[in-house]
């Protein structure tokens, strides 16, 4: 997992370094997905693993980001031609960013789970 030593040794940006990232993308196996899916009540099939696949490209490419809007804007906009926000959120009831990261094995964003602020579920 991250270290916050790394952070706080790079603060002009709030993702963690990138071998840190690389290193967080490791811990995780489509097998341990799988569990943590069935834990919250998803049966993945290609469709999830094409969301999946991409918040981890995502992740790697960009480390974390600022609220869950802007990973929530990124898969509307990639998925808008089998139905967008809408498909999504048939994939992933309780919302593609929070379910979609906790399956990925990666940080839920921040404004992500909070339903008083306006969820990105």
């Amino acid at each position: 997992m991250t270290d916050i030593r790394q952070v706080i040794e790079n603060p002009d940006t709030s993702s963690p370094v990138e071998a840190d990232r690389e290193r967080d993308l490791a811990d995780w196996s489509p097998e341990w997905a799988k569990q943590k899916a069935e834990a919250l009540g998803v049966t993945l099939t290609d469709e999830h693993w094409a969301v999946i696949d991409m918040l981890r490209e995502y992740y790697r490419e960009h480390g974390l980001v600022h609220d869950g809007r802007e990973l929530g804007d990124m898969l509307d906009q990639r998925f808008a031609d089998v139905g967008g926000r809408r498909w999504l959120r048939k994939l992933f009831p309780e919302g593609p960013v929070f379910q979609g990261m906790q399956i990925a094995g990666l940080p839920v964003p921040r404004h992500t789970e909070d339903e008083g602020f306006g969820t990105a579920r």
